[in-house]
């Protein structure tokens, strides 16, 4: 499982011309899925994700998680992040996630940020759609699982 994720000031994603999911300070967060990632991987992701220390205290040190400035997630499904760029010029999608699968556990991370108490917004599942932001910083960091794990 992969997350790509943008410390914002302002995020949204519209589907067809309609926004449908907005956010004010917080992470935009790109997840790509993979055929061997299961639930257990995601609960591992979504703690990292919740706890990382990214955001400025009053010294401007990045010591201050998402719940600590009462941030806000908006979570983007994104297969294209299992893209395999090593032979020829056209990527091959070989190791991204089934839909099925990667549905479900884009589902449970939102679910489960929700549970926790975020305010927690999303984009629809294989749909096309455009996502705008007001990167802060920029501040982008790409999460793996398999170096967390």
């Amino acid at each position: 499982m992969r997350f790509v994720i943008q410390r914002v000031k302002e995020a949204s994603v519209a589907v067809d011309n309609e926004i449908i999911g907005k956010i004010g300070h917080g992470l935009l967060v790109f997840v790509g899925v993979c055929d061997t990632d299961d639930v257990k991987t995601a609960d591992k992701m979504i703690d990292k994700l919740a706890k990382l220390r990214i955001f400025d205290d009053a010294d401007g040190k990045t010591n201050l998680s998402i719940s600590d400035v009462d941030g806000e997630f908006l979570i983007i499904s994104q297969f294209t992040l299992y893209a395999d760029c090593r032979k020829g010029n056209r990527p091959s999608f070989i190791s991204a996630g089934k839909p099925e699968l990667a549905n479900e556990l884009y589902e449970h991370i939102i679910s489960q940020l929700e549970g926790r108490g975020f305010k927690t917004e999303h984009g629809k599942f294989g749909a096309d759609m455009k996502v705008s932001l007001l990167n802060d910083g920029p501040f982008t960091i790409l999460l793996d699982s398999e170096e967390i794990k």
